[in-house]
C-alpha cells in the first residue's frame, strides 16, 4: 500500500492510526499542502484524487480517498483488531461520533476554508471547534467508557485524537471538555497513536519533531 499523506492533516492521521492498529505496513508519499502553492493541486495528484485532498491510499489495485471510506475498507479486509463494535447500537454510536467530527467540525476549520477567512481564521476555527465540542462532550458522557464508545478503540477514537490536536493548535480552551480530554489522554498512550502522530512523520519539519 501507498499512503499519500501530509504530516499535519487530521484526515491523514486517522488513516495512519488505522493502518498502525491493524499492523499494515505501507509506503508514505508526502503531499505538502502549503509548499509550491499546495502540492495537492498538481496535475499528477489530481489524477490520483480529483478532490485534491489527502489522504489517498493505493491498496489492492484500487485508489481510495476520504478517510472514513479508507478506514471502512481496512476494517472489511483486515477485521482484526476491529474498529467497529459487533453490537449494532454501539456501532451506530461509533459512526455517529465519527460523522459528528468528520462532517460537523473538521471541514469547517480545514485549510481551504481558513484561507478564505483571512485575519479572522483563528477566531473562526475556535468557534467551529467549540460549538462542535460542546455537543460532542455531551454525547460522550452517555457513550464513553475508557474510550469514545465503551472500552474498545473504535473508528470514533481515530477521529477524536486528530481533532483535539487541531483544537490545541488553534488554542481552544479544553477546560469545558473533561470527557474529551480524558479519552484523548488515554488514546495518546497507545503505540498506534504515538507512531502515527504528526510529530513523528517523514515529512514533519525538524522544529515540530518529537
Amino acid at each position: 500500500p501507498i499512503l499519500y499523506s501530509y504530516f499535519r492533516s487530521s484526515c491523514s492521521w486517522r488513516v495512519r492510526i488505522a493502518l498502525a492498529l491493524k499492523g499494515i505496513s505501507y509506503d508514505l508519499v508526502p503531499v505538502n499542502l502549503i509548499k509550491d502553492g499546495g502540492q495537492q493541486f498538481s496535475a499528477e495528484f489530481k489524477a490520483l484524487n480529483p478532490m485534491q485532498q489527502v489522504p489517498a491510499l493505493k491498496i489492492d489495485g484500487i485508489t481510495l480517498s476520504q478517510s472514513l471510506a479508507i478506514i471502512n475498507y481496512l476494517e472489511e479486509t483486515h477485521p482484526n483488531p476491529r474498529l467497529l463494535p459487533q453490537d449494532p447500537k454501539k456501532r451506530a454510536q461509533v459512526r455517529m461520533i465519527a460523522d459528528h467530527i468528520v462532517s460537523g467540525i473538521q471541514p469547517l476549520q480545514n485549510l481551504s476554508v481558513l484561507k478564505q477567512m483571512g485575519e479572522k481564521k483563528m477566531e473562526w476555527a475556535q468557534n467551529c471547534i467549540t460549538s462542535g465540542f460542546q455537543a460532542l462532550e455531551q454525547i460522550l458522557q452517555h457513550t464513553a467508557g475508557r474510550y469514545c464508545v465503551g472500552d474498545e478503540v473504535s473508528m470514533a477514537d481515530l477521529c477524536l485524537v486528530p481533532q483535539v490536536a487541531n483544537a490545541e493548535r488553534f488554542k481552544v480552551d479544553m477546560g469545558p471538555y473533561p470527557t474529551i480530554t480524558r479519552i484523548n489522554k488515554s488514546l495518546l498512550e497507545l503505540e498506534a497513536f504515538k507512531i502515527s502522530h504528526p510529530s513523528r512523520q517523514p515529512d514533519t519539519p525538524a522544529e515540530l519533531r518529537a
